[in-house]
C-alpha cells in the first residue's frame, strides 16, 4: 500500500477520466469504488470526470456510416488520453475493446480490473436465437466482426448499420430498424440490465471481440503515485489473457481493417487462445485454436496471427461487391 501522504483525499481528490455514456459512467463508478476499498478512503477522494469524445458527437452516432470510416478506435479514446497527458486528469477507465493496441507515447495501461462474461448478447423483440430469423429478416450491428459472423454463419439474413447506447438500440429495435442486434453482456451486467438478453451466445457460436469484457485503467508512464495506488486492482489472470489477444490484434491490425475475434482462457499454468479473422462479407473464416504457457501468451498470439494472414493471402480483407 503506498505511505498515507501519497493518498488522495477530499481536498485532492483522484481525477478518474471516463466518457459520459451509462456504460462508461458505471465502469468508472467500479474502479472509484474499488480504489476506496482497497485504500479505505471515501467515494470523496475520487473524482469522475466525464469527457466528451470524438464518437460521442450525436452527428456521428446518428450517421449511417461505419465506424471504421470515421476513424476507427481512436474516435473513443483520443480527448480522454489527451486530458491524461496534459494533466487535466489521473487516470483514464477504457473499455480495453475499444481500445487501440498502441498508446500515445508516455501512457500506459498496465492495470485490468477482473473480467466480465465475454459472450455477446443477442437482443431482439421477437425472437429468441438468430437460428429463428427468416430469409432477408434485417440484423442491426456496427461491429464488422459480428456483421461478418453473422453473414457467414446465416448468409440468407441482411445486416444493417445500427449503433447508439443501450435505450437508443432498443428503440430501434422497437420501431423494426432491425429484427435483433447484439451487445456485450458485460455491459448489460454492469448496467444491471441483463433481462435485455434474449440469450447469451457461447464463443464456440460467436467469437467476442478482443478484450471484450475488460476494464483497463490508463495512466501516465512515469506516474510513480498513481502506478503504486492502482497495485491493489490489477487482476492478473485478466492481464494474461490480455496480453496473448492483445497481441493477436496488434499483429493483425498493423496493416488492415478486418473482422477480427479472439479470446483466451487460463487453465492452470496453460493458455489456450482462438483467434478468427473473416472476409467483411462473412464468405470465408479463418481460425485457429492453440495452447502455450501463461509466460509465452503474446508471443503465442503473435504466431497465431502470422501464420492466418498467410493463410489469408492478397485481397481477403477487402470488401466484396
Amino acid at each position: 500500500m503506498p505511505m498515507t501522504q501519497n493518498l488522495p483525499s477530499p481536498g485532492a481528490p483522484l481525477r478518474l477520466g471516463t466518457r459520459g455514456s451509462p456504460l462508461a459512467l458505471a465502469q468508472a463508478y467500479e474502479t472509484r469504488d474499488r480504489l476506496a476499498l482497497a485504500h479505505e478512503l471515501p467515494a470523496e477522494a475520487f473524482e469522475i470526470v466525464v469527457i466528451k469524445t470524438t464518437g460521442d458527437d450525436r452527428a456521428l452516432i446518428a450517421s449511417d456510416t461505419p465506424l471504421k470510416e470515421l476513424g476507427g478506435k481512436g474516435l473513443f479514446t483520443r480527448e480522454i488520453e489527451q486530458a491524461l497527458l496534459d494533466g487535466s486528469i489521473d487516470v483514464a477507465v477504457h473499455s480495453m475493446k475499444d481500445m487501440p493496441v498502441l498508446q500515445p507515447e508516455g501512457l500506459v495501461i498496465d492495470c485490468y480490473l477482473p473480467r466480465e462474461d465475454v459472450r455477446d448478447a443477442f437482443v431482439s423483440p421477437g425472437y429468441k436465437s438468430l437460428s429463428d430469423l427468416p430469409a432477408g429478416a434485417q440484423v442491426g450491428t456496427s461491429s464488422l466482426r459480428r456483421r461478418a459472423q453473422v453473414l457467414a454463419a446465416y448468409p440468407h439474413l441482411s445486416v444493417v448499420e445500427f449503433r447508439g447506447n443501450v435505450q437508443t438500440r432498443l428503440k430501434k429495435l422497437e420501431d423494426g430498424v432491425a429484427a435483433c442486434t447484439f451487445l456485450a453482456m458485460a455491459g448489460l451486467n454492469r448496467l444491471g440490465r441483463t433481462e435485455v438478453a434474449q440469450a447469451a451466445i457461447a464463443p464456440e457460436d460467436m467469437l467476442p471481440a478482443v478484450a471484450q469484457g475488460a476494464i483497463g485503467i490508463e495512466r501516465r508512464l512515469n506516474d510513480a503515485r498513481v502506478d503504486d495506488l492502482l497495485a491493489p486492482l490489477r487482476d492478473v489472470a485478466t492481464g494474461q489473457r490480455l496480453a496473448a489477444e492483445r497481441a493477436f490484434l496488434a499483429a493483425l491490425d498493423g496493416s488492415c481493417e478486418t473482422p477480427i475475434a479472439a479470446l483466451a482462457d487460463l487453465d492452470g499454468g496453460t493458455l489456450r487462445l482462438r483467434g478468427e479473422i473473416l472476409r467483411p462479407d462473412g464468405s470465408e473464416v479463418l481460425s485457429d485454436d492453440r495452447t502455450s504457457s501463461i509466460a509465452d501468451g503474446a508471443d503465442l498470439g503473435r504466431a497465431m496471427a502470422a501464420d492466418l494472414l498467410k493463410q489469408a493471402g492478397l485481397g481477403f480483407f477487402d470488401w466484396r461487391a
